[in-house]
């Protein structure tokens, strides 16, 4: 969001995001929390069918070698139940696209 690139009318949501992530980055160590970032091409405007498979990274967008960023609705449901069920990114952000 901050490129100049970045598209106007998403900076209000990506503000808002940027909020909560920087409040949970600010809870006490004991709280178990971990914060989902979808592909950079997630939701309506790009639909994409869910495949089940997709890349989990850490705190910087997931692109492929054309610099291409995608992600189902489904698959992120997917990794987000993932997550739940076997905590591998604990007080973590994640990136998650194919």
């Amino acid at each position: 969001m901050e490129t100049p690139d970045f598209p106007d009318q998403f900076k209000g949501e990506a503000l808002a995001h940027k909020a909560v992530l920087d409040a949970l980055r600010e809870t006490d160590e004991t709280v178990d929390r971990f914060y989902v970032s979808p592909a950079a091409g997630y939701g309506s405007f790009a639909p994409c069918d869910t495949t089940g498979k997709f890349r989990v990274g850490g705190d910087v967008l997931l692109t492929d070698a054309e610099g291409n960023s995608r992600l189902s609705a489904g698959d992120l449901a997917i990794a987000f139940a993932d997550e739940i069920e076997r905590p591998a990114h604990r007080r973590a952000r994640l990136h998650v696209a194919y």
